[in-house]
Protein backbone atom coordinates (compact mmCIF):
# COMPACT_ATOMS: atom_id res chain seq x y z
CA UNK A 1 0.00 0.00 0.00
CA UNK A 2 1.14 3.53 -0.72
CA UNK A 3 -0.21 6.94 0.16
CA UNK A 4 -1.97 9.10 -2.40
CA UNK A 5 -3.78 12.42 -2.41
CA UNK A 6 -6.88 12.94 -4.47
CA UNK A 7 -10.63 13.27 -4.29
CA UNK A 8 -13.65 11.06 -3.70
CA UNK A 9 -16.07 13.08 -5.80
CA UNK A 10 -15.98 16.08 -8.09
CA UNK A 11 -16.00 19.49 -6.43
CA UNK A 12 -13.85 22.10 -4.72
CA UNK A 13 -10.97 21.72 -2.27
CA UNK A 14 -13.34 20.26 0.30
CA UNK A 15 -13.50 16.96 -1.64
CA UNK A 16 -9.73 16.39 -1.42
CA UNK A 17 -8.38 13.63 0.80
CA UNK A 18 -5.39 11.45 1.57
CA UNK A 19 -5.88 7.72 1.21
CA UNK A 20 -3.92 4.52 0.86
CA UNK A 21 -4.04 2.46 -2.30
CA UNK A 22 -2.20 -0.60 -3.59
CA UNK A 23 0.31 -0.11 -6.37
CA UNK A 24 -1.70 0.17 -9.59
CA UNK A 25 -1.18 -2.52 -12.19
CA UNK A 26 0.29 -1.17 -15.42
CA UNK A 27 -2.07 -1.89 -18.28
CA UNK A 28 -1.20 -2.27 -21.92
CA UNK A 29 1.07 0.59 -22.96
CA UNK A 30 1.65 1.76 -19.38
CA UNK A 31 4.58 1.76 -16.97
CA UNK A 32 4.41 1.52 -13.20
CA UNK A 33 6.56 4.29 -11.71
CA UNK A 34 7.80 5.09 -8.23
CA UNK A 35 7.13 8.81 -8.10
CA UNK A 36 9.97 11.06 -7.01
CA UNK A 37 8.45 14.43 -7.90
CA UNK A 38 5.05 15.50 -9.21
CA UNK A 39 4.36 18.78 -10.96
CA UNK A 40 1.44 20.93 -9.83
CA UNK A 41 -0.73 22.54 -12.51
CA UNK A 42 -4.03 24.39 -12.94
CA UNK A 43 -5.22 21.33 -14.85
CA UNK A 44 -5.21 19.43 -11.55
CA UNK A 45 -7.95 21.45 -9.89
CA UNK A 46 -9.92 21.64 -13.14
CA UNK A 47 -9.91 17.84 -13.25
CA UNK A 48 -10.98 17.69 -9.59
CA UNK A 49 -13.86 20.05 -10.38
CA UNK A 50 -15.06 17.72 -13.16
CA UNK A 51 -14.31 20.26 -15.90
CA UNK A 52 -11.96 18.03 -17.91
CA UNK A 53 -13.93 14.88 -18.70
CA UNK A 54 -12.04 12.02 -20.27
CA UNK A 55 -8.78 12.41 -18.35
CA UNK A 56 -9.75 10.04 -15.54
CA UNK A 57 -9.22 6.96 -17.68
CA UNK A 58 -12.63 5.68 -16.59
CA UNK A 59 -11.21 4.85 -13.16
CA UNK A 60 -13.50 4.79 -10.12
CA UNK A 61 -13.30 7.20 -7.20
CA UNK A 62 -11.22 8.02 -5.31
CA UNK A 63 -9.09 9.52 -8.05
CA UNK A 64 -5.51 10.68 -7.55
CA UNK A 65 -4.61 14.28 -8.40
CA UNK A 66 -1.74 15.23 -10.70
CA UNK A 67 -0.93 14.86 -14.39
CA UNK A 68 2.88 14.94 -14.61
CA UNK A 69 5.70 13.26 -12.72
CA UNK A 70 9.28 12.08 -12.69
CA UNK A 71 10.41 8.83 -11.11
CA UNK A 72 11.73 5.33 -11.67
CA UNK A 73 10.15 2.53 -13.70
CA UNK A 74 9.15 -0.42 -11.50
CA UNK A 75 7.25 -2.56 -14.00
CA UNK A 76 6.15 -2.60 -17.63
CA UNK A 77 2.74 -3.30 -19.08
CA UNK A 78 2.27 -5.21 -22.31
CA UNK A 79 3.46 -3.61 -25.51
CA UNK A 80 5.84 -1.09 -23.96
CA UNK A 81 8.82 -0.20 -26.16
CA UNK A 82 11.83 1.96 -25.47
CA UNK A 83 11.66 1.87 -21.67
CA UNK A 84 13.06 -0.60 -19.15
CA UNK A 85 12.64 -1.37 -15.47
CA UNK A 86 15.00 0.90 -13.52
CA UNK A 87 14.89 3.77 -16.02
CA UNK A 88 14.58 7.28 -14.61
CA UNK A 89 11.63 8.72 -16.52
CA UNK A 90 9.23 11.65 -16.73
CA UNK A 91 5.90 11.94 -18.43
CA UNK A 92 2.13 12.27 -18.40
CA UNK A 93 -0.45 10.33 -16.41
CA UNK A 94 -2.99 10.35 -19.22
CA UNK A 95 -4.90 7.22 -18.20
CA UNK A 96 -6.16 8.42 -14.82
CA UNK A 97 -3.41 7.18 -12.53
CA UNK A 98 -2.63 10.58 -11.02
CA UNK A 99 0.80 11.62 -9.77
CA UNK A 100 0.39 12.87 -6.19
CA UNK A 101 1.14 9.37 -4.99
CA UNK A 102 4.02 7.10 -4.04
CA UNK A 103 3.48 5.03 -7.18
CA UNK A 104 1.49 5.58 -10.34
CA UNK A 105 1.09 4.48 -13.93
CA UNK A 106 2.21 6.66 -16.80
CA UNK A 107 1.29 6.25 -20.44
CA UNK A 108 4.45 4.80 -22.03
CA UNK A 109 4.15 6.62 -25.40
CA UNK A 110 3.90 9.83 -23.37
CA UNK A 111 6.88 9.05 -21.13
CA UNK A 112 10.60 9.52 -21.79
CA UNK A 113 13.91 8.82 -20.09
CA UNK A 114 15.40 11.64 -18.04
CA UNK A 115 18.74 12.51 -19.64
CA UNK A 116 21.84 12.25 -17.47
CA UNK A 117 22.53 15.55 -15.75
CA UNK A 118 18.88 16.63 -15.48
CA UNK A 119 17.27 16.41 -12.05
CA UNK A 120 13.97 14.68 -11.39
CA UNK A 121 12.66 17.94 -9.94
CA UNK A 122 13.25 19.82 -13.17
CA UNK A 123 12.05 16.89 -15.30
CA UNK A 124 8.74 16.78 -13.41
CA UNK A 125 7.97 20.34 -14.53
CA UNK A 126 8.45 19.69 -18.24
CA UNK A 127 5.57 17.49 -19.47
CA UNK A 128 2.94 20.21 -19.19
CA UNK A 129 4.63 23.62 -18.97
CA UNK A 130 7.71 22.81 -21.04
CA UNK A 131 6.06 21.04 -23.94
CA UNK A 132 3.17 23.51 -24.02
CA UNK A 133 5.65 26.35 -24.49
CA UNK A 134 7.47 24.49 -27.25
CA UNK A 135 4.19 23.72 -29.00
CA UNK A 136 2.92 27.29 -28.78
CA UNK A 137 6.07 28.79 -30.28
CA UNK A 138 6.35 26.13 -32.97
CA UNK A 139 2.75 26.79 -33.94
CA UNK A 140 3.34 30.53 -34.24
CA UNK A 141 6.61 30.00 -36.11
CA UNK A 142 7.79 33.57 -35.63
CA UNK A 143 11.18 34.65 -37.05
CA UNK A 144 13.93 36.26 -35.00
CA UNK A 145 13.16 39.91 -34.36
CA UNK A 146 9.39 39.41 -34.21
CA UNK A 147 7.34 40.63 -31.25
CA UNK A 148 5.32 38.38 -28.96
CA UNK A 149 2.99 39.09 -26.05
CA UNK A 150 2.61 36.48 -23.31
CA UNK A 151 -0.65 37.15 -21.46
CA UNK A 152 -0.09 35.69 -18.00
CA UNK A 153 3.68 35.42 -18.16
CA UNK A 154 4.39 34.66 -14.50
CA UNK A 155 3.30 31.03 -14.28
CA UNK A 156 5.11 27.90 -15.36
CA UNK A 157 3.93 27.93 -18.97
CA UNK A 158 4.29 31.67 -19.36
CA UNK A 159 7.87 31.79 -18.13
CA UNK A 160 8.76 28.81 -20.32
CA UNK A 161 7.29 30.58 -23.35
CA UNK A 162 9.25 33.72 -22.48
CA UNK A 163 12.56 31.89 -22.09
CA UNK A 164 12.20 29.92 -25.29
CA UNK A 165 10.98 32.97 -27.21
CA UNK A 166 13.98 35.00 -26.08
CA UNK A 167 16.27 32.15 -27.15
CA UNK A 168 14.67 32.32 -30.60
CA UNK A 169 15.49 36.02 -30.85
CA UNK A 170 11.98 37.32 -30.25
CA UNK A 171 11.13 40.53 -28.44
CA UNK A 172 8.95 39.47 -25.50
CA UNK A 173 6.41 41.49 -23.55
CA UNK A 174 4.31 39.89 -20.85
CA UNK A 175 1.44 40.69 -18.49
CA UNK A 176 1.08 39.60 -14.89
CA UNK A 177 0.75 40.60 -11.25
CA UNK A 178 3.47 42.50 -9.43
CA UNK A 179 4.72 39.45 -7.51
CA UNK A 180 5.68 37.80 -10.78
CA UNK A 181 7.69 40.70 -12.16
CA UNK A 182 11.13 39.47 -10.95
CA UNK A 183 10.73 36.07 -12.59
CA UNK A 184 9.50 37.56 -15.86
CA UNK A 185 12.24 40.18 -16.03
CA UNK A 186 14.86 37.52 -15.30
CA UNK A 187 13.59 35.78 -18.45
CA UNK A 188 14.14 38.95 -20.50
CA UNK A 189 10.51 40.08 -20.55
CA UNK A 190 9.33 43.68 -20.75
CA UNK A 191 6.84 43.26 -17.93
CA UNK A 192 3.41 44.90 -17.83
CA UNK A 193 1.67 44.97 -14.43
CA UNK A 194 -2.03 44.68 -15.16
CA UNK A 195 -2.95 46.07 -11.73
CA UNK A 196 -0.74 49.15 -11.91
CA UNK A 197 -0.54 50.02 -15.60
CA UNK A 198 -2.76 50.66 -18.57
CA UNK A 199 -1.57 47.43 -20.19
CA UNK A 200 -3.28 48.01 -23.53
CA UNK A 201 -2.11 51.58 -23.77
CA UNK A 202 1.50 50.85 -22.82
CA UNK A 203 1.65 47.85 -25.13
CA UNK A 204 0.42 49.93 -28.06
CA UNK A 205 3.06 52.55 -27.32
CA UNK A 206 5.82 49.96 -27.18
CA UNK A 207 4.64 47.95 -30.21
CA UNK A 208 2.64 50.43 -32.30
CA UNK A 209 2.41 48.16 -35.34
CA UNK A 210 0.86 45.34 -33.34
CA UNK A 211 2.30 42.09 -32.03
CA UNK A 212 3.35 39.38 -34.44
CA UNK A 213 2.07 36.75 -32.04
CA UNK A 214 0.17 36.46 -28.75
CA UNK A 215 0.21 33.50 -26.37
CA UNK A 216 -2.70 33.63 -23.93
CA UNK A 217 -2.66 31.83 -20.59
CA UNK A 218 -5.46 33.77 -18.90
CA UNK A 219 -8.53 33.56 -21.12
CA UNK A 220 -11.89 35.27 -20.82
CA UNK A 221 -12.13 39.04 -20.88
CA UNK A 222 -8.36 39.38 -20.60
CA UNK A 223 -7.83 37.30 -23.74
CA UNK A 224 -10.43 39.27 -25.68
CA UNK A 225 -8.79 42.54 -24.61
CA UNK A 226 -5.21 41.66 -25.53
CA UNK A 227 -6.26 40.03 -28.80
CA UNK A 228 -6.79 43.55 -30.14
CA UNK A 229 -3.04 44.13 -29.80
CA UNK A 230 -2.19 41.57 -32.46
CA UNK A 231 -1.72 42.19 -36.14
CA UNK A 232 -3.79 39.18 -37.08
CA UNK A 233 -6.20 37.22 -34.86
CA UNK A 234 -4.89 34.00 -36.41
CA UNK A 235 -1.59 34.63 -34.61
CA UNK A 236 -3.29 34.48 -31.20
CA UNK A 237 -2.94 31.08 -29.54
CA UNK A 238 -4.45 30.04 -26.21
CA UNK A 239 -3.80 27.06 -23.99
CA UNK A 240 -7.33 26.26 -22.91
CA UNK A 241 -9.93 29.01 -23.10
CA UNK A 242 -12.51 28.37 -25.78
CA UNK A 243 -13.11 32.09 -26.24
CA UNK A 244 -9.99 32.17 -28.41
CA UNK A 245 -12.06 30.79 -31.27
CA UNK A 246 -14.52 33.66 -30.87
CA UNK A 247 -11.83 36.18 -31.77
CA UNK A 248 -10.45 34.13 -34.67
CA UNK A 249 -7.50 32.67 -32.79
CA UNK A 250 -6.47 29.05 -32.22
CA UNK A 251 -5.82 26.60 -29.46
CA UNK A 252 -2.25 25.47 -28.93
CA UNK A 253 -1.93 22.19 -30.81
CA UNK A 254 -0.46 19.84 -28.22
CA UNK A 255 2.11 17.14 -28.91
CA UNK A 256 2.34 14.82 -25.93
CA UNK A 257 4.59 12.18 -27.51
CA UNK A 258 7.96 10.94 -26.31
CA UNK A 259 9.85 12.81 -29.01
CA UNK A 260 8.53 16.16 -27.79
CA UNK A 261 9.36 15.27 -24.18
CA UNK A 262 12.91 14.37 -25.22
CA UNK A 263 13.26 17.61 -27.17
CA UNK A 264 12.05 19.66 -24.20
CA UNK A 265 14.40 17.82 -21.85
CA UNK A 266 17.34 18.68 -24.11
CA UNK A 267 16.37 22.34 -23.99
CA UNK A 268 16.37 22.15 -20.19
CA UNK A 269 19.66 20.25 -20.11
CA UNK A 270 21.24 22.89 -22.34
CA UNK A 271 19.97 25.70 -20.11
CA UNK A 272 17.75 27.20 -22.80
CA UNK A 273 14.72 26.30 -20.69
CA UNK A 274 15.26 26.88 -16.96
CA UNK A 275 12.04 26.26 -15.01
CA UNK A 276 11.57 28.70 -12.14
CA UNK A 277 10.72 26.23 -9.37
CA UNK A 278 9.47 28.52 -6.63
CA UNK A 279 8.13 25.98 -4.12
CA UNK A 280 8.86 22.32 -3.30
CA UNK A 281 6.30 20.70 -0.99
CA UNK A 282 6.34 17.26 0.61
CA UNK A 283 3.41 15.00 -0.21
CA UNK A 284 1.91 15.73 3.21
CA UNK A 285 1.71 19.40 2.19
CA UNK A 286 0.16 18.76 -1.22
CA UNK A 287 -3.07 20.61 -0.29
CA UNK A 288 -1.10 23.83 0.20
CA UNK A 289 0.80 23.27 -3.04
CA UNK A 290 -2.36 22.99 -5.11
CA UNK A 291 -4.08 25.81 -3.25
CA UNK A 292 -1.27 28.18 -4.25
CA UNK A 293 -1.74 27.27 -7.91
CA UNK A 294 -5.53 27.27 -7.75
CA UNK A 295 -5.75 30.78 -6.29
CA UNK A 296 -3.41 32.14 -8.95
CA UNK A 297 -0.67 33.23 -6.57
CA UNK A 298 1.99 30.79 -7.77
CA UNK A 299 4.90 32.19 -9.73
CA UNK A 300 6.80 29.73 -11.89
CA UNK A 301 6.40 26.05 -11.07
CA UNK A 302 5.30 24.38 -7.84
CA UNK A 303 6.17 20.72 -7.28
CA UNK A 304 5.41 17.99 -4.77
CA UNK A 305 8.41 15.92 -3.72
CA UNK A 306 7.11 12.44 -2.99
CA UNK A 307 10.16 10.22 -2.60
Amino acid sequence: MGQAWGFGRYGGPEVQEFFDRPDPEPGSGEVLVRVDVAGVNPLDHLLRAGLVPGLDGGRPFPLVLGMEAAGTVLALGEGVDGLEVGDAVFGFALTGGGTYAETTVLSAPNTARIPAGLSATVAATLPIAGTTAVDALDQLGLPAGATILVNGVGGGVGLAVAQLAAARGLRVLGTGSAAKRPYAEAAGVRFLDYAAEDVLGVARELVPDGFDGIVDLVGGASLRAVASLGRDPRTVVAVGDQSVSEIGGRFVERRLDRANLERTARLALDGVLAPAITAVHPLADAPAALATVENGHAAGKVVVKVA
